[in-house]
C-alpha cells in the first residue's frame, strides 16, 4: 500500500483527502477509492482536468507514495484578458496618481 492525498479546492474552502491505496493503482481508480465526487456532486471527473503536483496527468498514470492528486475546476474568466484589465486598471492608477502631484 502506498499513501496518496487527493485535493478539490473551491473558493471559500478545499477537501484533502489522504488515503492508502494498492501500488499499481491509476489517477482514476484512486479518485474513485477516495470518494471525493460522493463529497462534491458538482465535480465531474470526466470533465475536469487532473493533475499531480500542477502537472496535468492522463487518468490511466499509475500514482506513486506521496503524489498529491489535484481536481482542477474549469477557469471562470480568460486569463489574458484579466491579466490585460489588470494592466490596465494600474496605467489608469498611475495616470491618477501624476494628475494629483503624486
Amino acid at each position: 500500500m502506498i499513501r496518496i492525498e487527493v485535493i478539490y479546492a473551491l473558493p471559500e474552502r478545499q477537501t484533502l483527502l489522504k488515503l492508502s491505496v494498492p501500488v499499481g493503482t491509476t489517477v482514476a481508480a484512486a479518485l474513485d477509492a477516495s470518494r471525493i465526487a460522493a463529497l462534491h456532486p458538482e465535480i465531474d471527473l470526466a470533465a475536469h482536468k487532473i493533475g499531480i503536483f500542477g502537472r496535468i496527468v492522463p487518468r490511466h498514470r499509475i500514482v506513486e507514495g506521496g503524489d498529491r492528486i489535484e481536481i482542477y475546476r474549469p477557469l471562470v474568466a480568460d486569463p489574458k484578458a484579466s491579466r490585460h484589465a489588470r494592466v490596465a486598471k494600474r496605467r489608469a492608477e498611475k495616470g491618477d496618481a501624476r494628475k494629483m502631484g503624486g
